[in-house]
């Protein structure tokens, strides 16, 4: 039997992968749930199966979160319907694999658009309500290449390098507020994620590969323990160690090869 928790959780980009996962296992606690993306039959599909297992009030909204008006008149929407988040696991993300000067200018900027403008926003129309009551959590979804620049994935991992430092200096900023900010680092797992970016799998990337569940479950022990971040899976903790230990020419070339082959 499910403890219905009356507390709502707002999940981005809630329609596939982790942010499907972060759906199931909050829906798992009895939390209550307003999922966003812009795939409406997926979401409504998604709510359906989850408010008949779990019994639990879920929302769909379906949001182009690459436009910043729409993150505002989101925000206003469940204002109107007095729905206050409690946690907000910002999941939402694009990436694309390819050298940058062979991409268009277009699709680096879409790139930037929503893992870095849109997730800005969302984070602080969000993160201005929590602090005013004094409680809340958010979970800032990065990538394991927040660590360092990878060829083929500049502009990507730039980007995640953005999200992993602005949660950094937000952990500080909102803890006194009563506010946790935790960022969370994955590597490589079967989120669909490397279909949509066009990415090769290589076969360091296979041996590296980790199911959205477990990655799920350590961002959300993390949040809850209310950590600075986290790097799910011990052989992606080990890449991170090396990045620290080794100059920036050696681990670079390492993770080069392991991302292209």
């Amino acid at each position: 039997m499910v403890l219905i928790n009356t507390s709502w959780v707002l999940i981005t980009g809630a329609s596939s992968g982790f942010g499907e996962e972060f759906a199931r296992q909050y829906a798992e606690q009895g939390h209550s749930l307003v999922l966003v993306a812009r795939r409406l039959d997926r979401l409504q599909a998604l709510a359906e199966t989850l408010r008949h297992q779990y019994g639990i009030e879920v929302v769909t909204e379906q949001v182009d979160l690459s436009d910043i008006a729409a993150v505002t008149q989101l925000h206003q929407r469940l204002q109107d319907r007095g729905i206050e988040i409690y946690i907000l696991i910002n999941n939402a993300g694009h990436g694309l694999q390819g050298p940058f000067v062979d991409s268009t200018l277009d699709a680096a900027l879409a790139m930037v658009q929503l893992d870095v403008a849109s997730l800005t926003a969302i984070t602080h129309v969000f993160a201005r309500d929590m602090s005013k009551r004094g409680h809340g959590k958010i979970l800032l979804v990065a990538s394991l290449l927040a660590y360092q620049g990878v060829e083929n994935f500049a502009v990507y991992a730039a980007a995640k390098a953005y999200v992993l430092r602005l949660g950094e200096a937000l952990h500080r900023e909102l803890y006194r507020e009563g506010v946790t900010v935790t960022t969370l680092c994955p590597g490589m797992a079967e989120t669909g994620f490397a279909t949509a970016a066009q990415q090769k799998v290589t076969p360091v990337l296979t041996q590296l590969m980790m199911q959205p569940a477990p990655v799920v479950r350590a961002g959300i022990r993390a949040l809850q323990a209310g950590r600075i971040s986290v790097v799910p899976g011990w052989a992606n903790k080990a890449l991170v160690i090396l990045t620290w230990a080794t100059p920036r020419r050696l681990h670079q070339a390492f993770l080069s090869r392991a991302m292209n082959g």
